[in-house]
């Protein structure tokens, strides 16, 4: 297989893998081949994730699962973007965690005491807000109480849903809005449309000129407008053809998948 004019252009590449590398359990029609053709071209690659349910290393097994070779120095988590901003700024500090046992392991070990399941839940120092399906109405409250008694409030995405092959189901942003409403407070977001997650894949693939592709225009391609790279869009997620007209920032191609991006 041959690469597309588009993917010749750049040297490295950073990609989304919910709905870009994978829906669901599945790859994406075309993605295994169109990452083998990148790493036979001599192209770098990372793959950066709003996901914070699951581990790098989770996502390394996974990605070999699929037959796409990566290490973990391939792989940009949102978890491990967060942990290293709590352990700068706010280590040693008490927090409320709503997110899956991977992240809570990220909170501890950026230097942070996790109150949860204890009585002083509600008066936690910092509230840190994740995807996860373990959500009910004694996090809300512990996360609203302590958000509005002053803890710092956290977040690391924004995105309502997630692809799944049924349909999107309801991700970060979909908790986070009921936090959010409940307490009175706006979360700072860690994961992508910052451009933190960008910027440390750029520190490991090196310079080169780079192209972020993802699914989602409010995410993927606001983030890499963020860091001040390009971004190419693929329909396998949330997003329709249709949604780009009038977007700002605008991508600089749409494709049906990533096979149809990449390969000629």
């Amino acid at each position: 297989m041959a690469l597309s004019p588009l993917a010749q252009r750049y040297e490295q590449f950073i990609l989304d893998l919910d709905g870009c590398v994978w829906v669901g359990g599945d790859p994406t029609p075309g993605a295994v081949e169109a990452i083998e053709t990148l790493r036979e071209g001599g192209k770098r690659l990372a793959f950066a994730t709003n996901d914070a349910r699951s581990a790098g290393e989770d996502y390394v097994t996974r990605l070999w699962g699929h037959g796409i070779k990566a290490s973990l120095a391939d792989v940009v988590t949102v978890g491990g973007a967060l942990q290293h901003l709590l352990a700068e700024t706010r280590s040693g500090r008490t927090a409320f965690v709503i997110g899956t046992p991977s992240l809570h392991r990220h909170v501890t070990e950026a230097g942070l005491r996790v109150l949860n399941g204890t009585d002083l839940a509600s008066r936690a120092e910092v509230v840190v807000v994740a995807g996860t399906e373990q959500f009910d109405y004694d996090d809300l409250r512990n996360a609203a109480l302590a958000a509005r008694r002053g803890a710092d409030l956290l977040a690391t995405a924004r995105d309502p849903t997630y692809p799944q092959p049924d349909g999107p189901w309801p991700g970060t942003g979909a908790i986070l809005a009921a936090v959010e409403t409940a307490s009175g407070r706006t979360a700072e977001i860690v994961g992508k449309p910052e451009p933190q997650l960008f910027l440390t894949a750029l520190d490991r693939l090196g310079d080169g000129r780079t192209l972020v592709v993802g699914d989602r225009l409010d995410t993927d391609i606001a983030g890499a407008a963020s860091a001040k790279l390009d971004a190419a869009l693929v329909l396998t997620g949330d997003t329709r053809r249709e949604d780009v007209d009038g977007s700002e920032p605008q991508p600089v191609a749409i494709a049906e998948n990533l096979a149809g991006l990449i390969l000629r």
